[in-house]
């Protein structure tokens, strides 16, 4: 059974950083592209960033340039969302997805984790 399991989410001050990780189990992720979800309280999920499976091509959505940094280790099969300088507005349940096999970009997403919720106090 295929799992995506995310951690290091927490309460945090405006200011403070984290790093959110997922790791699949079940089978290799190493071929697939991956990305971190957000969805704020009362607002749809909006796609945070993306790594495609070698880790040369990446996304972020333009609120998130230069604080957040999408990373991997396929021999870990984890994927890691560094966050700086964290506000409140970056409060939300941070959700971990993956495409299929063989995909190079999400999305579409195959795969969803259980999500990890990051709270931002001011």
């Amino acid at each position: 059974q295929v799992q995506l399991v995310e951690s290091g989410g927490g309460l945090v001050q405006a200011g403070g950083s984290l790093r959110l990780s997922c790791t699949a189990s079940g089978r290799a992720f190493s071929n697939n592209a991956m990305g971190w979800v957000r969805q704020a309280p009362g607002k749809e999920r909006v796609f945070v960033a993306a790594i495609n499976w070698s880790g040369e091509s990446l996304y972020y959505v333009p609120s998130v340039k230069g604080r957040f940094t999408i990373s991997r280790d396929n021999s870990k099969n984890t994927v890691y969302l560094q966050m700086n300088s964290l506000k409140p507005g970056h409060t939300a349940v941070y959700y971990c997805a993956a495409g299929s096999a063989d995909s190079e970009y999400v999305p579409p997403v195959t795969y969803w984790g259980q999500g990890t919720q990051l709270t931002v106090s001011s």
